[in-house]
């Protein structure tokens, strides 16, 4: 009776709001660069390297060390802590402006994603450009996924990384998996703790010398979908403020397991719809995503307990080059030990049938870059977002398909200068084993039928400004990216 009561005080004192304020964690750095030592991503040795100096940004590593529950997440949305207090570490990547006067006050956290047993900073990849011109700090954490390839890395400069299981015996099912030394429902504390150090006033804090008042969340990644569901509520600071001031969601997707133990939230589990919280959620899903997140669609809102935007971008694959700008070298890869595929042309192990090429295709920057640049107003003014129809659907046996325009773009949905005044159609799959099905392609409209279209160059370019111009006052682009456009037109 002992035992039964302490468990259900536990599950009192760790429900909601109960659960008290956000640790701040312990931080060790920036780490030092030398000769023999370096941060596993630096900049300039990425997949497609990028001088941040020249761009009036500084690079900078840290270690976050600290104690981390580990959670149960109930059917009924009911959270508790099924292990107190395990020790954890992780790295932090910052790229920030040198110059503090630069600084927005703003700081984009990303969870890397791990799919490749290494850290992949897909968000700084599509939106580099605008955090730069915006003045944003990007700060990558390392996840668990993530852990064993820095090791293997640099064991000495990462050997306070750490996701270790604190019930490393505790089997979960049967077979060769069902222990293990890691416990990846570490990493929800760690994440608020990260929020929770950059927002505070210790001393070693990173970015100790700028003043950050915002601080959001952006990935690709089921994981965010717990974080936001699960964890938001309950990670608070002192003041009473969460630690999180709003989430940019790519490609919304099921809702991660909370510990190693626990099994995912099944598809009609009422745990995957998003959440209602006190912070904006933006969601952006592209136009070959869109059928499959058609099960996480919600109507948008601009009430204050429910702040929520979803976008379907007409004309946008599921991933294209930009997300592979922030990619580990081939020679970082091999050297974490995770899993190599591929070229810097094509960074997969199996060719698409037909053969097509990555899709240098920026549409998906400019809907992010859109999109934290509405978060922000969002949150910094109060100005609410604009709201735009879903892609239209219609029936496809047992699923749904787009409905196409005559020129076989998607109708509905966020608009671009792509498919309002088109040269191309837009594929957003293409046929091949693997990868092939999230993969984008583009068929472009011969001489004739764009002359037809079109007219003169001249008057295509002056199309294209006024969707530009339109776009751009409407808040679906931002103004840097509108210039853009203008510029690739122009040449």
């Amino acid at each position: 009776m002992f035992i039964v009561h302490i468990s259900f005080v536990i599950a009192l004192l760790f429900a909601g709001s109960a659960f008290g304020a956000t640790p701040v964690p312990k931080v060790t750095g920036p780490i030092p660069v030398t000769a023999t030592s370096a941060p596993f991503l630096e900049a300039s040795k990425n997949l497609y390297p990028i001088d941040l100096r020249k761009l009036g940004y500084v690079e900078e590593e840290f270690v976050v060390t600290g104690s981390a529950n580990v959670y149960d997440w109930a059917a009924d949305g009911t959270v508790t802590v099924k292990t107190a207090n395990a020790p954890y570490g992780t790295r932090i990547l910052v790229r920030r402006p040198a110059d503090g006067k630069k600084f927005s006050g703003t700081v984009i956290v990303e969870p890397m994603y791990s799919a490749r047993r290494f850290d992949w900073p897909m968000m700084w990849g599509y939106s580099r450009d605008y955090f730069v011109e915006h003045g944003d700090a990007w700060v990558g954490v390392t996840m668990p996924g993530g852990a064993a390839a820095l090791q293997k890395f640099n064991a000495t400069r990462y050997a306070a990384v750490s996701f270790a299981n604190p019930t490393p015996s505790q089997a979960c099912g049967q077979g060769p998996n069902a222990t293990s030394d890691i416990e990846e429902g570490l990493r929800w504390d760690a994440l608020s703790q990260v929020g929770a150090v950059l927002k505070s006033s210790l001393p070693s804090r990173p970015m100790a010398g700028l003043k950050v008042e915002r601080v959001f969340m952006a990935m690709q990644n089921g994981d965010l979908m717990t974080y936001i569901n699960a964890i938001h509520s309950s990670a608070t600071l002192d003041s009473g403020k969460s630690v999180y001031d709003g989430y940019l969601v790519k490609s919304p997707t099921a809702a991660s397991r909370i510990n190693r133990c626990a099994a995912a939230p099944g598809r009609n589990d009422p745990r995957q719809a998003i959440k209602k919280i006190n912070v904006p959620v933006i969601v952006v899903a592209a136009q070959g995503e869109a059928v499959d997140a058609a099960a996480f669609r919600r109507p948008d809102s601009d009430e204050p307990s429910d702040r929520f935007r979803f976008y379907e971008i007409a004309g946008a694959g599921h991933i294209d080059k930009a997300a592979y700008v922030g990619f580990p070298s081939y020679a970082e890869q091999t050297a974490s030990g995770g899993n190599v595929q591929g070229n810097a042309e094509w960074p997969f192990t199996a060719k698409c049938d037909p053969d097509v090429p990555l899709l240098d295709f920026p549409l998906m920057s400019y809907a992010f870059d859109s999109a934290f640049a509405n978060l922000d107003l969002w949150v910094r003014k109060g100005t609410a977002p604009p709201r735009a129809m879903p892609l239209q659907t219609k029936p496809n046996g047992a699923t749904a398909a787009i409905v196409l325009d005559e020129f076989g773009n998607g109708v509905g949905g966020v608009r671009n200068p792509y498919v309002d005044v088109p040269t191309a159609t837009y594929f957003t799959n293409s046929t091949g084993p693997g990868n092939c099905r999230e993969m984008g392609h583009t068929a472009s409209f011969d001489a004739a039928r764009i002359k037809t279209l079109h007219g003169s160059s001249k008057n295509y370019a002056n199309k294209v400004a006024q969707s530009v111009d339109r776009l751009v006052r409407e808040r679906w682009l931002t103004e840097g990216d509108g210039k853009r456009i203008k510029a690739a037109v122009a040449r």
